[in-house]
């Protein structure tokens, strides 16, 4: 009877700390958003310090096992630039148009643009004091998807002509703001896109990193991915194959 009562109470102390870990990893929206904000600029801080760019250009994670990464620059330590906004951006050496024997186009905040890239949302949560990303989520991710260039996304730019905004029912949903991450908007056009075929291989050029503040905040948006986005900040990792400007009236 003893030995039945100590298996009850132990798996009622491990019940309680599992139930214990959960909560600490349940996320609460802090009632002021300048809390979140600053959650957001420790969370990227933190993002930068433990990755790089391997040799095409994609970030990856920094390993605790394997020393083959040690000789790696952090992002932190790379070249970037931190917009008004809160967005940072970063201009990758030796993978612009302008390195190559390729002619680079200006991007303009209403073109076409066709690019290749991995995106992924984070929210940054404040567990126990200690303030990172959760798990990344995908956002549009082509590389290992289509495997061919995204064309005219709405995060980049929609017009007010355009037949989600022209139908929609909602007041929200009438608003260029509701589909667009205006700090990837402003910082894309900080690159040049190059003149590829879809069919060539990626060289990423560069990374985005916007904070939610400067992304959908708590504002209403646009259901891209079937998972929240409040709160969101987002990490672009790219290469703009082309560009072309919008036809009057689109």
């Amino acid at each position: 009877m003893k030995k039945i009562f100590l298996y009850i109470l132990a798996g009622s102390l491990c019940f309680s700390a599992c139930k214990k870990d959960d909560a600490d990893t349940t996320y609460t929206e802090p009632a002021d958003i300048n809390v979140q904000n600053d959650y957001d600029n420790q969370a990227i801080a933190k993002f930068m310090n433990e990755n790089y760019l391997d040799a095409q250009g994609n970030i990856k994670a920094f390993s605790s096992t394997d020393t083959s990464d040690d000789n790696q620059t952090k992002l932190t330590d790379l070249p970037h630039t931190t917009l008004p906004s809160g967005t940072i951006y970063f201009i990758r050496a030796g993978a612009q148009p302008a390195d190559v024997p390729t002619p680079g186009y200006a991007i303009g905040s209403t073109d076409i643009i066709r690019i290749m890239m991995k995106s992924k949302s984070y929210l940054a949560v404040n567990t126990d004091g200690n303030v990172a990303f959760q798990t990344g989520v995908d956002f549009l991710n082509t590389i290992n998807g289509s495997t061919i260039p995204a064309v005219d996304p709405k995060f980049y730019y929609i017009s007010d002509k355009d037949p989600l905004i022209v139908n929609a029912t909602t007041d929200a949903a009438k608003q260029k703001s509701y589909y667009m991450i205006e700090g990837f908007n402003e910082a894309l056009q900080k690159f040049q896109a190059f003149n590829k075929g879809n069919s060539e291989a990626y060289n990423l050029q560069g990374v985005i990193i916007v904070p939610s503040r400067a992304a959908f905040a708590r504002d209403p948006y646009n259901n891209y991915t079937g998972s929240s986005l409040r709160n969101n900040s987002f990490v672009f990792n790219f290469q703009v194959y082309g560009t072309a400007p919008r036809p009057a009236g689109q």
